[in-house]
């Protein structure tokens, strides 16, 4: 057999990635990114603050959540035991006679319930459309 010869260099494996590709293409990015930043206005959230409602409520109406999941409704008079499916109804009742929107309503909570207990009863009152929903939080000494 005759020895074959190559002529020229024949092919090398390349030891390094192509990086051209790569930088144009982020090169692109970057000047879509900064002619699109100047267009996009940032974006304020005006949250409550404590104390600023328009007017301060007539009459408050607190329902405790107990660390056994009891609900009590505590008006002007003594505290009331209420169910879940019956709290929206004895909310309109201790409501009644006012006009709507006078009255606010507060959630008291153990810190042992689950909040996702507590969220139950603020989607029930919600629901049944009772404006002024608030959270009782009482701060630490």
């Amino acid at each position: 057999m005759p020895a074959v010869s190559s002529r020229g260099r024949g092919r090398r494996a390349m030891n390094e990635p192509n990086m051209v590709p790569f930088i144009d293409v982020m090169l692109v990015l970057l000047i879509i990114f900064m002619v699109t930043a100047p267009l996009i206005s940032p974006s304020t959230i005006n949250l409550p603050s404590v104390g600023s409602a328009s007017k301060q409520p007539d009459a408050v109406i607190q329902i405790v959540l107990g660390k056994d999941n009891k609900l009590e409704i505590k008006g002007q008079g003594p505290a009331t035991a209420v169910n879940l499916d019956a709290l929206a109804k004895a909310v309109r009742k201790a409501q009644a006679g006012r006009s709507p929107g006078s009255t606010a309503v507060v959630i008291s909570a153990d810190k042992t319930v689950q909040y996702e207990r507590v969220v139950k009863v603020m989607d029930t009152l919600q629901r049944a459309g009772i404006a002024r929903i608030g959270l009782s939080v009482q701060l630490a000494p």
